[in-house]
């Protein structure tokens, strides 16, 4: 049995930042209500005209990632693409990726699970290398929110908090047991899937009657979120999911050197540090300049504690998230 490892890192994110007080200028907020509420005090929202969408972004991220692991795109053997906001409701992103980086015919699949989905595209690489069927995996969290959302007094709930951009990871092949993906844990309850959704267009409303209604105050289209209910199953899922990683590799939670959890609200993160007892230092936050990039919040918030020297050889570190699903899962990484 083989373990994979993490060699590669990337990160993309728009240049155009948002802040609170812009957020101001077109619906009825402010910077302490948001600040209080989330933590975030700007992100990142492609401009209109800029060619970035969720597949373009996640090449740019790819690219450094593939780049830094030391390999050429002709290394990778399969790619998974984690994203909520394709470019096409179909095809996935991930065939765009193998176009676009020019790639031999190699499989692509496309993950979608939300805010959580990074942490089941790890899983899904992972269990692809350590069964020996491929040896290098390109896993990427991509999302293009900013087009999607009420830009309205009417949606600010949801709008201020989410971001653009995108994060990759190349996965190799190890022999050493030791090092690299300990386990993953993944779960769902599905009952809970209509407290945060996007409703519309589906197969019980498709497009023929949407244009037949054309409703012009029709919010199908825009995420809905049951914010305090959310919340509520957020922290509790969080620290399961945390505490099932380390009881399945028979650690303790003072064996954490950096938790990377998925950037939804600063409060909740806040919330999981103060109940397992870790400093500041060993929990990486970036949602107060970048906000929530759901699929690709991990990913990018994992490559900056990486950038910025938080994460050494031999370090554990511990991936968590939660989201629309409600799905919810954590990886243990020995560094």
């Amino acid at each position: 049995m083989y373990n994979s490892r993490i060699i590669g890192l990337g990160k993309y994110v728009p240049d155009h930042v948002v802040t609170n007080h812009d957020l101001s200028k077109i619906m009825d907020t402010n910077d302490a209500w948001i600040q209080e509420r989330t933590g975030i005090k700007e992100r990142r929202w492609i401009e209109k005209g800029s060619e970035d969408t969720s597949a373009v972004m996640g090449a740019k991220a790819a690219r450094i990632a593939i780049e830094r692991a030391g390999l050429t795109k002709d290394d990778i053997d399969f790619i998974v693409f984690a994203t909520l906001s394709p470019d096409y409701y179909f095809p996935g992103c991930g065939v765009q990726i193998q176009d676009m980086l020019e790639m031999p015919t190699i499989g692509a699949l496309d993950v979608r699970n939300q805010c959580s989905g990074f942490i089941y595209a790890i899983s899904v690489a992972d269990q692809f290398i350590k069964t020996g069927m491929y040896k290098n995996v390109l896993v990427i969290g991509a999302e293009y929110h900013s087009g999607g959302l009420d830009k309205t007094t009417r949606g600010r709930s949801v709008s201020v908090i989410f971001g653009d951009g995108a994060g990759a990871a190349v996965l190799t092949r190890t022999e050493d047991n030791a090092k690299g993906v300990l386990s993953s844990h993944l779960h769902s309850e599905g009952k809970h899937a209509e407290e945060l959704v996007v409703d519309g267009p589906n197969i019980k409303r498709w497009v023929p009657e949407i244009l037949e209604a054309n409703d012009p105050d029709d919010i199908s289209y825009y995420p809905y979120m049951n914010g305090q209910f959310v919340f509520k199953h957020a922290v509790s899922r969080f620290s399961e999911a945390i505490i099932e990683g380390l009881q399945a590799n028979n650690l303790q939670k003072e064996a954490i050197d950096m938790l990377i959890p998925h950037q939804a609200n600063l409060r909740i993160s806040q919330f999981v540090q103060k109940k397992f007892g870790l400093r500041e230092d060993q929990v990486f936050n970036n949602i107060q300049k970048y906000g929530n990039t759901t699929a690709a919040s991990v990913i990018i918030a994992l490559t900056e504690a990486w950038e910025e020297g938080k994460i050494k050889d031999g370090d554990l570190v511990v991936l968590a998230a939660f989201g629309s699903g409600f799905t919810w899962g954590s990886v243990v990484i020995k560094w």
